[in-house]
C-alpha cells in the first residue's frame, strides 16, 4: 500500500521515487537566536557551503525528480549573496519557488520586490506569538515582532502571497485563538503550523503534552472550516488522523470509507500561487527531502541523520535508494502502537519527533494518545 500514487494535478505521485517537497538550507547564517532553532545558526556564512555553480547543480538535480516544490530556507536565506539568481534560475525552468527568510534587516522592500519580479511563488515569515512578548522571547530577538510585522506589511503591499509559519510549543498554546485572529489580520493566504520538535536548541519541556496536541488538532479542524486561510501542518502528522476521524463523525461513517486526500477540500492558497497541496500525507524521507548548506541530505531538517551528499552523489540516487529513506517509506516497519495503527499509512506519527525523543526513527509517535483498533483488540481478548 505504500509508495501508491495517486492522481494529482493529472500526475502520479509515487513518493519512492521523487519527493512532493525539497527543501535546501541555502545559507547557515543568520542574525537571529530563537530558542528553538534546528540549525544552531551562525552569524556568518561557512565557508563549505555549496557553491554557485553547485546550486545550480541541485536545482537541475532536483527539477528532474519530476518538478517538486522548492523551499529556500536557512540560517537566514536572505544571507546568500545569490539566492534570487538561484529563484531566477529556478523560476526560468519552470518551478514553483518559495523561500522563508527571517525577519531582519536584510529583507528591504527592494529585495522583496526583486523576489517579486523573479517570480517567486510564495514568502514565509515566522510568527510565533500574537504578542512581542511571546513572539520576540521565541525567537530570541527584541523588536523581532515588530520588525515581521513591518515586512509582512511591506509585502502586502506588493501584493505577494504570504505564509505565516508558527511554532506550537509551551510558549504560545495558550495564546492561539489570538494567533489565528492576527493571522487574518495580515491577510495570510496560509497558515502552516510547526508542532515543536526537540532537535537542536528546541527542547522536551518546551513541547506541549499528547492530550494538548489532540486538543490543537481538533481546535486546527474546526478553524479550518471557517478560516479565510488554509492550514498546513508539519511535525504533526496525527493531525491527519484527527481530520479522518472528525470527518467520518460528521458523516457517521466509518473513518477507513474515507481516503485523507479527498478531506483536503480547500486549496484557495494554490488558486493565488499555484503552490499545490500534496494528495498525500508527506513525512520525513516521504515525500520531503532536506539538502544542507553543505551538501548533505537528511530526510528533513528535523531529522538528522546524513544518508548523503549531493557533492558525491545524485540527489535522486541518495532519495532512491538510502535504506534509511526506503525504512522511512515504509510504515508496516514502524515499532509500537505505530506498527499496527490502521491510520499508520496515513499518518506515520513525525518520524523526526519520534527519532528526537526516543533515538529511533522506527519507534512509536512519542505524542499521539490514540490508541490503535488492533491494541483495543486484543486488550479486550485479555480482559475477557
Amino acid at each position: 500500500m505504500h509508495g501508491q500514487g495517486h492522481p494529482h494535478m493529472g500526475k502520479m505521485i509515487d513518493y519512492n521515487e521523487n519527493p512532493f517537497i525539497a527543501i535546501w538550507e541555502v545559507t547557515r547564517a543568520c542574525q537571529l537566536k530563537c530558542v528553538h532553532c534546528r540549525a544552531d545558526a551562525q552569524t556568518k556564512p561557512d565557508p563549505r557551503e555549496l557553491t554557485h555553480e553547485e546550486g545550480i547543480q541541485l536545482i537541475d538535480q532536483i527539477y528532474e525528480m519530476n518538478n517538486p516544490m522548492l523551499v529556500f530556507t536557512g540560517g537566514d536565506c536572505m544571507m546568500r549573496e545569490d539566492l534570487f539568481d538561484l529563484a531566477e534560475y529556478a523560476v526560468k525552468k519552470g518551478m514553483r519557488v518559495s523561500m522563508t527568510p527571517s525577519a531582519t534587516a536584510n529583507v528591504t522592500k527592494e529585495r522583496m520586490e526583486r523576489a517579486k519580479n523573479v517570480g517567486l511563488s510564495r514568502w514565509g515569515f515566522s510568527l510565533d506569538g500574537p504578542t512581542p512578548e511571546i513572539h520576540d522571547h521565541f525567537r530570541g530577538t527584541p523588536g523581532s515582532f515588530d520588525l515581521t510585522l513591518e515586512k509582512i506589511k511591506y509585502l502586502n503591499e506588493l501584493e505577494m502571497p504570504l505564509q505565516i509559519n508558527t511554532v506550537i510549543s509551551r510558549y504560545n498554546y495558550d495564546h492561539l485563538e489570538q494567533m489565528a485572529e492576527l493571522v487574518k489580520d495580515l491577510k495570510a493566504i496560509m497558515w502552516y503550523i510547526f508542532l515543536l520538535v526537540p532537535t537542536g536548541r528546541g527542547q522536551e519541556d518546551a513541547c506541549i503534552t499528547p492530550a494538548e496536541h489532540e486538543k490543537v488538532f481538533r481546535w486546527l479542524y474546526d478553524l479550518s472550516k471557517t478560516a479565510p486561510f488554509d492550514i498546513k501542518t508539519t511535525a504533526a502528522q496525527h493531525y491527519r488522523r484527527v481530520v479522518l476521524q472528525q470527518k467520518a463523525r460528521e458523516h457517521r461513517i466509518d473513518s477507513s470509507e474515507i481516503r485523507y486526500e479527498d478531506t483536503i477540500t480547500t486549496d484557495h492558497a494554490s488558486m493565488i500561487d499555484g503552490l499545490k497541496r500534496a494528495p498525500k500525507g508527506v513525512n520525513d524521507g516521504n515525500g520531503f527531502i532536506f539538502i544542507s548548506h553543505v551538501g548533505d541530505v537528511l530526510p528533513s531538517g528535523l531529522l538528522p541523520i546524513k544518508v548523503g551528499n549531493v557533492r558525491e552523489k545524485p540527489l535522486k540516487e541518495i532519495y532512491r535508494e538510502s535504506p534509511v529513506l526506503k525504512e522511512l517509506r515504509n510504515p508496516d516497519l514502524y515499532k509500537g502502537k505505530c506498527g499496527v495503527c490502521e491510520y499508520r499509512f496515513v499518518c506515520g506519527g513525525s518520524r523526526s519527533r519520534t527519532y528526537a525523543v526516543t533515538g529511533d526513527y522506527l519507534e512509536s509517535e512519542p505524542y499521539c494518545v490514540y490508541t490503535p483498533m488492533a491494541l483495543r483488540g486484543k486488550k479486550a481478548v485479555v480482559q475477557g
